[in-house]
């Protein structure tokens, strides 16, 4: 894929710099990527002093796909800190490169942000699962056939999803549970077969973002914390076919409640600090 971005640290730092310029706001210490039916969460964890539209920042882009945002906004938290909210992902198969997709982390790192939390909308590989359910990222497969580090630069992914925050999300709601999550190029949906070999290596979902955001978060020194939302059983688990429509409705139907649960974790991820 053709990248876009010619020098991935040095727009990182551009699109910081105006960021602070335009909200006033010299460090942003969480940074959230809202997914499919998680940007209600935005609304509860503070109070939005700016937003901007995210094209006016250096290195991203409109999104391309219905139900996913097209600013990033600057919530002043309860106990003061700053969170920034990049509501504008840009997926692998839109075809503008592994830069493109990494530069959101890149740039909340280069902002200051200590933490990233990543939300997706996601298949779901046990049928126990209902859509709607809430599960942590415990750890990945990357099946893109890429990665967002470039040259000899050997980063540990050993423990790339945070214990330490996974405990704090179960701190508030007990109940979650934890999956591996896989990620494929997309954006055609997984085959049966496909989704059989996920399950064979190990995964329990199945999505086409996060993995390559992770990476490049653990690349630039934050902690990360994953959260899907099983928006739909994956293809030959399902008993009906599977369309961007269900996952919208999924995302709507549940937004409520996973909104809520988000800006909860946030508030206690953030007092951690």
């Amino acid at each position: 894929m053709k990248e876009l971005i010619e020098n991935p640290a040095q727009t990182a730092r551009d699109a910081a710099a105006v960021i602070a310029e335009r909200t006033g706001v010299q460090q942003h210490d969480i940074a959230l990527v809202l997914g499919s039916g998680w940007s209600g969460a935005a609304d509860l964890i503070g109070h939005c002093t700016h937003t901007i539209p995210a094209h006016e920042v250096p290195g991203f882009f409109a999104p391309e796909v219905a139900g996913h945002g097209a600013t990033m906004r600057s919530i002043e938290l309860e106990n003061g800190q700053h969170a920034l909210v990049l509501g504008s992902r840009t997926h692998y198969y839109e075809g503008k490169g592994v830069r493109a997709v990494a530069h959101g982390m890149r740039t909340a790192a280069a902002a200051g942000a200590r933490i990233a939390v990543l939300t997706n909308g996601c298949g779901g590989l046990k049928p126990e699962w209902k859509p709607g359910q809430a599960v942590l990222i415990r750890d990945h497969i990357n099946l893109t056939g890429t990665s967002p580090i470039e040259g000899a630069n050997f980063v540990d992914l050993t423990d790339l999803y945070s214990t330490r925050l996974r405990n704090i999300a179960r701190e508030v709601d007990p109940n979650l549970p934890e999956g591996v999550y896989a990620q494929f190029r997309g954006p055609h949906y997984e085959t049966p077969a496909e989704v059989q070999m996920a399950r064979i290596i190990g995964a329990d979902l199945v999505g086409m973002s996060t993995t390559l955001e992770a990476i490049a978060a653990r690349e630039a020194g934050m902690e990360v914390l994953g959260i899907s939302l099983m928006t739909n059983l994956a293809a030959g688990i399902s008993l009906t076919p599977l369309s961007h429509e269900e996952v919208i409705a999924a995302g709507k139907a549940a937004a409520p409640r996973i909104a809520k649960l988000l800006a909860n974790i946030v508030q206690r991820v953030a007092e951690s600090q």
